[in-house]
């Protein structure tokens, strides 16, 4: 998973000062980027107005996508510091690499979970024998300060908790949801689970008032606590609800987002989490001169190089509420 804005601008998230303290109904239009090779994504967090819900910084949502006569996703060989990376499809494969050796294709409803830490490299592609489709979504998870420069490490889920109801069933993907926890491992108070409407569903999901939440759809059009949202778009809800309302007049599918609100200062620039534009600075300079990150052997291509800093200093902003 990479940012491959060629002029990626600096963002400064973290700090509850823009927490609600109450529910709220914020649809947050998504911006069309290019990922890789022959893959563009909706960019949907960080936006000009939320950079983040809980501890997550980053969404893309990708496809429904036919790529059978074309490459699909080929992301070369890319850095990361301080976040988790989460893969997820609906459909298709993913085949994931890093520098740590870790070598494993992702399928729909399977959990490809890279903390990067202090360093990691990594690529992503689509097998050279693929599905028709591919369709998903790929998020950062940002480390808080106690765990952001643990050892690199990469985990893969096949088998994850899936909770079920009237209407509707939920895959667990981080955290804990209705009951069931997921094991991917995480820093934070966090949540993530997938949820399958049926048609003509009208379910009310439990969720924790001192989480705050966004809802991504996914697949066909769902009623969010009262607001449509069709696929590739994400309503931001705040916080303070015990449930959350949700209908469906066909089946479809989205991915519920929420934790504790992240309270640190952060400053996110190009595929870096840090604390302050000289971390960026240095992340960038290990990069390039090929020291800290390790290699990703077996991607047949050269390694993302990274972009230039922009003229004004990078700084957090946000402040503790």
């Amino acid at each position: 998973m990479s940012n491959l804005d060629v002029q990626p601008k600096a963002v400064a998230c973290g700090g509850r000062e823009d927490v609600p303290g109450g529910p709220v109904h914020e649809v947050l239009p998504p911006r069309r980027v290019p990922l890789g090779e022959s893959t563009f994504v909706r960019r949907l967090l960080p936006s000009l107005g939320r950079r983040m819900v809980g501890a997550w910084c980053f969404v893309d949502h990708y496809g429904p996508d036919d790529i059978a006569d074309q490459p699909g996703m080929q992301v070369p060989p890319h850095p990361h510091i301080g976040l988790q990376t989460v893969s997820w499809l609906h459909e298709g494969e993913v085949l994931h690499r890093d520098s740590l050796g870790s070598l494993q294709t992702v399928r729909p409803r399977e959990l490809g979970l890279m903390t990067a830490g202090r360093a990691i490299a990594h690529s992503e592609e689509s097998p050279r024998e693929h599905a028709r489709l591919l369709h998903g979504a790929q998020l950062w998870v940002a480390l808080p300060d106690a765990h952001r420069r643990t050892d690199p490490a990469f985990e893969h889920h096949g088998d994850l908790p899936v909770v079920t109801g009237p209407g509707f069933s939920g895959t667990v993907i981080l955290g804990e949801f209705d009951g069931a926890a997921s094991p991917g491992t995480v820093f934070t108070p966090i949540v993530g689970a997938d949820i399958a409407l049926a048609d003509g569903a009208d379910v009310r999901l439990p969720v924790q008032p001192d989480f705050e939440y966004a809802a991504l759809t996914m697949s066909g059009v769902t009623e969010v606590d009262g607001v449509l949202t069709e696929p590739g778009s994400m309503v931001y809800l705040g916080s303070g609800r015990r449930e959350l309302r949700l209908r469906a007049d066909g089946a479809s599918g989205l991915v519920l987002l929420g934790g504790e609100p992240f309270a640190e200062k952060l400053v996110m620039w190009w595929n870096f989490v840090a604390r302050s534009g000289d971390e960026i600075r240095r992340a960038r300079e290990d990069w390039t001169s090929g020291d800290g990150f390790g290699v990703v052997h077996g991607y047949h291509g050269p390694p993302i190089p990274a972009p230039a800093l922009p003229d004004v200093p990078l700084k957090p902003r946000g402040r503790v509420r």
